[in-house]
């Protein structure tokens, strides 16, 4: 099955649940699986958890994960004071103080409202039990972009195969011109050699011979064929199962090098014309094998 790698996938529970939350995820097309996740600080303990799940249903792609959480019952967390912050936060205010001899005005209150002095913490069993609202979430989310991915790489996979036809179409034309260039190039040289010859017997042998030598340099049988068996190995990776992003695109750059090989042996301008677009349509080809997982 083919699947594209841009996909986008969005899931929130209903209002009333004791944990409110919504979660968007969105993918392009990378190398690898690049997972950056963004969720509330309280959420950060679940990061590894919400990272496994999309593991285990993604294979490539840059994805972003978005976790918002709307709101949470009140008394779910705990207050953990850090003294030795409190502490120093007093001390600097003595110094303070001192040096500047303004008058003190400490109190509880003041101390307890600096950053981090008095902080929520979650309780470990309340972060489960989160996770459990967040997990199908998750899952119901990727199951979207699961659905974008196969329905877009179907639409990939459609035009790469019309792709394919031209090129055939182009590499046919090419093998045709490739047999008659032998008996073109020949009827070529005896016609220069008369009309730089006129009246002297020409040596039939040795413009075979000649021929015979320009048609070896210009070959391209083993490359028409190669070119040809790369065709057939895309059409045939498509029926594959497992993810076949980094297989086409090494069977891409492979036709690319076969389709250079006979542009740089070309003695035709038709031929020259039929390798560009080639080529054209293989470059076409490569920007969307980039985008397959």
């Amino acid at each position: 099955m083919v699947k594209s790698m841009t996909s986008f996938g969005r899931a929130s529970n209903d209002e009333g649940s004791k944990y409110l939350f919504s979660i968007e995820m969105k993918s392009v097309n990378s190398r690898y699986l690049d997972i950056n996740i963004k969720l509330p600080k309280n959420l950060i303990p679940l990061e590894e958890q919400i990272r496994k799940l999309i593991n285990e249903k993604l294979n490539r792609g840059k994805v972003d994960v978005y976790i918002n959480q709307k709101s949470y019952s009140s008394g779910e967390g705990l207050a953990r004071l850090n003294l030795n912050l409190a502490e120093s936060y007093y001390k600097c205010l003595l110094e303070i103080e001192e040096k500047f001899n303004v008058k003190n005005d400490i109190t509880v209150s003041h101390i307890a409202r600096f950053t981090d002095v008095i902080e929520i913490v979650e309780e470990e069993d309340n972060i489960e039990k989160k996770f459990e609202f967040l997990k199908p979430l998750i899952e119901e989310a990727l199951e979207k972009m699961e659905k974008m991915r196969v329905a877009e790489g179907e639409k990939l996979k459609d035009d790469i195969l019309l792709k394919l036809k031209d090129i055939e179409i182009f590499v046919n034309n090419i093998e045709e011109l490739a047999d008659a260039i032998p008996v073109t190039y020949k009827s070529k040289l005896e016609a220069r050699i008369k009309e730089l010859l006129d009246k002297i017997d020409i040596d039939e042998a040795r413009i075979a011979q000649e021929a015979a030598i320009i048609a070896d340099k210009a070959a391209v049988d083993e490359e028409i064929i190669r070119l040809k068996s790369h065709i057939d190995q895309v059409r045939k990776t498509f029926k594959e199962t497992e993810p076949i992003g980094r297989k086409l695109d090494f069977i891409i750059q492979e036709m690319n090098r076969e389709a250079n090989t006979i542009a740089s042996k070309s003695t035709d301008i038709n031929m020259t014309n039929y390798v560009i677009n080639i080529k054209n349509l293989i470059e076409k080809i490569r920007e969307q094998v980039q985008n397959i997982e």
